[in-house]
């Protein structure tokens, strides 16, 4: 009798105890969901109150790529012009190609004047060879995403297939609130156009996570995109302008011209190294904005500087 007393007595403290350790685990997770929350709703006043500088349309998607995470969302579901930026997505999709062996990056293209961007476009390219020249895929592409050159960003839409090509490529990842629709010489041209080529902040994202988890491209092709991108000599100021020096940033910026006071597009969207070793996919668009240049490129940076040091923190 003693015997079964004592080991009921023993199962009853053995159960109190873990219905205090479920209830202590409970406490610690709730504990963790409100700093979370609160660190959230810090961060959502700052690219608020920073947002407001644009005097314009804004918005941002950052995800952390090891967790999956969203680390901040603003606007993120909103039709944006991407300017340049879709030259990130027009890139991966003839490095696809390249990966099929339809294409090798030491082949040769022509480059023919038929093929130059208007003058409201830029274009090294088109200065430097105004007679057409033959260029590389890979010296295509190193202009198209070191210094964003619109003639060999046009050659290399034509080499993926044009833009529904391009479009059809980014349905194969599975994303759908970007679309791809004009050249840059279209829509350097007539100016109206640059809105029919649209991304949202979160497809943006999903593009850059795309490329980060190497869906639709191999790791050679990642490494050589991911390297011209961390190349890339545009918007300095935009991403990479408050963060830590020497902090690795891979991003595709994207600019309209001023028409008027108002600027279409100041973009930039990239995968930052953070000093910890993890990895951020963020995007930020700044649309219809009458602030002006220093501003527009301080908003970007100043968003990309308080979610970074929100993961950091």
């Amino acid at each position: 009798m003693v015997a079964r007393t004592t080991a009921v007595t023993v199962f009853m403290v053995v159960v109190l105890i873990s219905a205090c350790t479920k209830t202590q685990n409970a406490e610690v997770r709730q504990q963790r969901s409100d700093v979370g929350s609160q660190a959230s709703e810090v961060l959502n006043k700052q690219i608020d109150d920073i947002a407001a500088e644009a005097k314009g349309r804004v918005g941002v998607s950052a995800v952390s790529l090891e967790s999956g995470k969203t680390i901040a969302s603003f606007n993120p579901q909103d039709h944006f012009p991407m300017q340049s930026v879709y030259k990130l997505p027009i890139s991966m999709a003839v490095m696809q190609a390249v990966d099929a062996g339809k294409i090798k990056l030491s082949g040769k293209v022509a480059v023919t004047t038929s093929d130059m961007v208007g003058p409201d476009a830029f274009s090294q390219v088109r200065d430097r060879y105004p007679k057409g020249t033959s260029l590389t895929v890979e010296e295509l592409l190193r202009y198209t995403l070191l210094i964003s050159d619109g003639t060999t960003s046009d050659v290399l839409m034509r080499l993926a297939g044009g833009p529904a090509a391009v479009q059809s490529y980014l349905g194969t990842l599975g994303i759908t609130d970007w679309k791809v629709v004009d050249t840059e010489n279209a829509f350097s041209r007539d100016h109206s156009l640059q809105y029919r080529n649209w991304a949202t902040p979160e497809a943006a994202v999903a593009l850059l996570r795309a490329l980060y988890q190497r869906r639709g491209i191999t790791e050679a092709s990642q490494v050589l995109l991911l390297k011209l991108m961390t190349e890339s000599t545009t918007g300095p100021k935009r991403l990479k302008g408050l963060l830590p020096a020497g902090t690795i940033v891979a991003h595709k910026t994207g600019s309209s011209g001023t028409e008027k006071g108002i600027t279409a597009a100041t973009n930039d969207i990239g995968i930052i190294t953070l000093s910890n070793g993890t990895h951020l996919a963020i995007a930020v668009f700044v649309s219809d904005s009458s602030a002006d240049s220093e501003t527009r490129e301080g908003v970007i940076a100043k968003i990309a500087k308080a979610i970074a040091s929100s993961v950091q923190n």
